[in-house]
């Protein structure tokens, strides 16, 4: 079996961080967009260096009424701004722990509109700009967000998610619709396993879709999200589970 990474978004009001940082290998921490605050970010660092787990910003559009899950116009500069005072945000943090920020990966709507919105990808790139040559970014392949970054030199990592289901244009289900999310353990594990050994995804609509991923994100508000950690960390360790 190939190895892979197990990710969470953190820092968003679930507060069942102490449970699943133990069986990941890197954490997306909420800095004030769409949830957190300096309380919560400076809980998921210090457990983040404990575990001996990659950090990573997590920024969304400035959208806490809407937990950064649907699409905002804004204008240019003020998503600038929004994102690096953001990141900035949990950097202060992140140094006075000793810590080092891994990664960058976006929240919610504004994830999902990155894939596919040449504009705003831009928009995005320049935000994170100073902070390119030390971080890396997680983007979902085949995306616009993808090509963008390459093509100016930013270090990124393939993401996919273990615990929601694929159209065909690899582009999330809707959480409005009754089988966006995964939830069965071995159906996630399966799931990952198909990504990692085929490179291929079974859409929900029963096709196959080409996809590249090491890193698999687990949604620390998935109900059994715990358990979910438990079991895919005792599968990497090779551990035989019925």
């Amino acid at each position: 079996m190939k190895q892979f990474e197990i990710n969470c978004d953190m820092g968003e009001g679930i507060h069942n961080e102490d449970l699943l940082m133990p069986y990941i290998q890197s954490c997306n921490i909420a800095c004030k967009g769409h949830a957190g605050n300096d309380k919560t970010m400076s809980l998921v660092v210090e457990l983040a260096t404990k575990y001996n787990v990659k950090i990573g910003a997590h920024p969304s559009y400035p959208d806490k009424v809407n937990f950064g899950r649907k699409t905002m116009i804004i204008e240019k500069n003020k998503l600038k701004n929004a994102i690096q005072n953001q990141i900035n945000s949990l950097l202060k943090i992140i140094k006075e722990k000793g810590a080092t920020l891994h990664h960058i990966k976006p929240h919610g709507a504004l994830y999902n509109d990155l894939a596919k919105n040449n504009e705003l990808a831009s928009q995005f790139l320049e935000s994170i700009l100073p902070y390119k040559k030390t971080v890396k970014l997680y983007v979902p392949y085949n995306s616009v967000i993808e090509k963008k970054a390459k093509e100016k030199g930013f270090v990124i990592i393939y993401e996919a998610f273990a615990d929601r289901n694929y159209n065909d244009d690899l582009s999330l289900v809707s959480r409005k619709n009754k089988e966006a999310l995964i939830t069965n353990k071995r159906a996630i594990f399966k799931h990952i396993l198909e990504m990692l050994n085929e490179g291929k995804v079974t859409a929900i609509s029963g096709n196959k879709i080409t996809i590249k991923a090491t890193t698999f994100c687990v949604h620390s508000d998935t109900e059994n999200a715990v358990e979910i950690v438990k079991y895919l960390s005792l599968k990497k360790a090779g551990k035989s589970l019925l």
